[in-house]
């Protein structure tokens, strides 16, 4: 599938967090909602990412937005690695690939001339009423916490002027 783009409603799921507990997007309604896809828990650009995201998590609660993580990674690996780094937010376990692939997020990757499939470091912006407001695609894991918020002040700056 490709990948959803802004303006359309964002694709559902129901899956478990790193606790076992079921997660819905639905359940999200009424805040925004950093939806961030990473490759794999615990190596080097995901714990970069789920850091600086961990170390800005007062400023997303400010605004009243949530963040979830998503990675094919199972529930109990998403757990010793929210545990190992303190994450503060839910990270979703999409061991059977549909939710990487409802967003398009699951392909062809090349690293060193070697090629597999693999989850692209993408990540959604979705709004209060459950519509993609901005696709994030080849994201920079040490900066991507800094743009998602200062994209979030703008469009939440906008909507109060309305």
């Amino acid at each position: 599938m490709s990948i959803p783009k802004v303006g359309r409603v964002a694709p559902a799921f129901k899956l478990l967090d790193q606790d076992g507990r079921p997660q819905e997007l639905k359940k999200f309604l009424g805040s925004w909602v950093l939806l961030y896809f990473y490759p794999k828990d615990d190596t080097p650009g995901c714990t970069i990412e789920a850091c600086t995201i961990r170390d800005q998590f007062k400023d997303f609660k400010k605004i009243k937005a949530s963040v979830i993580g998503v990675s094919t990674d199972s529930v109990e690996s998403h757990r010793k690695f929210a545990d190992a780094y303190e994450l503060p937010f839910t990270l979703i376990a999409d061991t059977e690939k549909k939710l990487v692939n409802k967003y398009g997020v699951w392909g062809e990757k090349n690293m060193m001339g070697r090629k597999y499939m693999g989850t692209k470091r993408t990540s959604f912006l979705i709004d209060p009423k459950g519509k993609i407001a901005k696709v994030y695609e080849s994201v920079k894991p040490p900066v991507h916490a800094a743009q998602v918020l200062a994209d979030l002040k703008e469009l939440t700056s906008k909507s109060k002027k309305k």
